[in-house]
């Protein structure tokens, strides 16, 4: 079993690196797996595409532990965006989301309605993106089929209260975006309908990995409208014969998935698995607590929320207008990498974030600091 120091080891990213939110470099199990499985199939050795193709189940029960759910309403996909695309092109009705979300919720449902003009998006006023029980109860009318949010906000790193808003919204579908806090939060994911995240980010097993993982009740209501060839029950692939789709998450499937993606994707979850992902937010909330404590220090606004129990891991910041370039400045000359969008900087910190890095951001800030008090 691998224990925390043990899964903080595996990791290379150089110091300086505040920037998870966006991507969260590998370490070297899935690194060791990818070479593993590029070798079978580079090599094509005698029943060694078997191995392969057991990844599938492999993945998806990988999934399944993690957010409680059986793993055969699980279905590995590329990425956040194909799954949402699933999810949102199947919903006759209103779909109640934020304007603020990210563009992989928001094109979904636009998309979805211009082509089949069976879905209404209804967009939420909110508290600075914030989706909450309270700014979302009356906002709702009987057109309203479902509600669509991220777990984690992408630019205020605010971490929906989903049970809070599962009691508001009654029997709707819940639609959850995961990607910014599937592996760092322990979330009640039984009160989600439609889970959809991709690993590249907090699960840290690159780009091409993700899932979307539906309840009963969402496979009743969605329909598969992308349900290709590998999303029949066929065995084998069909030829000669269009068939209709399987039923369950697995006619949300268009083609044979990455073999070698879903492996990276299974090793870097079955990590967390043994280490525990409480375990892994404890150590992200030291990280971005010392984050919050060294902004403070230097009197840069913090403007994400300081509550543990309203953030994951990032930290977002908000300098004046004016010195905007400067403190951009200022952390690139120091090696420090972050996001920069709509003049604030985000901060997103992993396991992996030590003192040096904590330490690199401080002088970073005690140059802007300096620059701006010239």
């Amino acid at each position: 079993m691998m224990d925390i120091d043990g899964y903080v080891a595996q990791f290379t990213d150089e110091p300086g690196y505040l920037d998870f939110a966006r991507v969260g470099p590998v370490g070297r199990g899935v690194k060791d797996e990818e070479y593993a499985l590029s070798g079978l199939l580079g090599r094509a050795r005698f029943g060694s595409l078997d191995l392969l193709e057991a990844q599938d189940a492999r993945v998806r029960e990988a999934v399944a532990s993690l957010i409680g759910f059986d793993s055969s309403h699980v279905v590995f996909q590329p990425n956040t965006s194909q799954g949402l695309m699933h999810a949102m092109f199947g919903i006759t009705g209103g779909v109640a989301l934020s304007p603020a979300e990210f563009p992989s919720v928001t094109f979904a449902a636009v998309r979805a309605a211009e082509s089949l003009g069976v879905l209404a998006p209804q967009w939420l006023t909110t508290d600075d993106g914030r989706v909450t029980p309270g700014n979302l109860r009356d906002q709702l009318d009987s057109s309203t089929v479902a509600v669509a949010v991220s777990l984690v906000d992408f630019r205020t790193g605010y971490l929906a209260d989903i049970e809070g808003i599962r009691q508001v919204i009654g029997d709707r579908l819940l639609i959850v975006d995961a990607i910014q806090g599937f592996g760092v939060v322990e979330a009640p994911w039984h009160v989600a309908d439609v889970i959809v995240s991709g690993g590249q980010k907090w699960v840290r097993s690159g780009w091409g990995t993700g899932f979307l993982a539906m309840s009963d009740r969402a496979l009743e209501q969605l329909t598969p409208v992308f349900s290709g060839f590998s999303a029949t029950d066929a065995e084998g692939t069909p030829l000669d014969e269009v068939l209709p789709p399987t039923r369950g998450v697995g006619a949300f499937s268009v083609s044979n998935a990455d073999r070698v993606a879903q492996g990276r994707f299974a090793a870097a979850l079955e990590e967390i698995a043994q280490v525990g992902v409480g375990v892994i937010r404890s150590r992200i909330i030291e990280a971005t607590n010392r984050i919050i404590d060294i902004a403070d220090e230097f009197g840069v606004t913090v403007v994400s929320s300081r509550p543990e129990s309203e953030r994951a891991g990032i930290v977002v910041i908000e300098p004046a207008p004016e010195h905007l370039a400067i403190l951009g400045a200022a952390l690139y000359n120091h090696g420090v990498t972050t996001t920069t969008r709509e003049g604030r900087v985000r901060l997103s910190a992993h396991v992996s974030t030590n003192e040096e890095t904590h330490e690199m951001l401080r002088a970073a800030l005690m140059s802007f600091g300096s620059a701006i008090n010239v």
